[in-house]
């Protein structure tokens, strides 16, 4: 018998996420503290409500708190949260899979080079405004309305096509200009 067979009642990782997701944990806290930090360190760092002798870190943390309180009035932070995250860890394991197959793919992708860079930042806007506009077009409070999901949905190859063309006129015009 093991050190870790009695430990927690036999409570597992997933048992206490889950816990956590009942409680509101993901719903509320997190995206209050994620919310709060960042409206905190843009007012800080804009030093907008601040006089040149000192900060009033209490006014930034009045305003944070209220920003972040305000916009969990109405579940619909928490609904867009519950969609982009999930879909942001999977477009970071896209990436690096990405990153890998190119770095097995090209020669010298790692070094540091111009190209290596362009390709690396290329593939990383792509994912990046891929999982934008996937969880935009899975979002309820879009999608429900004929809004950005249906339009998006109805309309998804021909946008494909559309950005062929576009990134096929921006390669063939860097192409000339060397």
């Amino acid at each position: 018998m093991g050190f870790f067979d009695n430990v927690g009642g036999g409570t597992t990782i997933t048992d206490v996420l889950n816990i956590w997701n009942d409680i509101g944990v993901f719903s509320y806290v997190i995206p209050f503290l994620l919310i709060f930090a960042i409206v905190f360190a843009i007012l800080q760092k804009s030093k907008l409500l601040s006089d040149k002798d000192h900060d009033n870190k209490a006014i930034l943390a009045i305003i944070s708190v209220s920003v972040s309180l305000l916009s969990l009035q109405f579940d619909i932070v928490s609904e867009f949260f519950a969609i982009i995250f999930p879909r942001f860890g999977m477009g970071i394991a896209i990436l690096l899979v990405a990153l890998i197959f190119v770095a097995f793919l090209h020669q010298g992708i790692g070094e540091d080079n111009e190209t290596s860079k362009r390709t690396m930042a290329a593939i990383g806007w792509l994912v990046g405004v891929s999982i934008v506009i996937w969880s935009l077009s899975e979002w309820n409070n879009w999608s429900s309305r004929g809004g950005f999901g249906f339009w998006f949905s109805q309309y998804f190859w021909s946008l494909v096509v559309l950005g062929a063309i576009i990134a096929a006129i921006a390669f063939a015009v860097k192409g000339e200009s060397k």
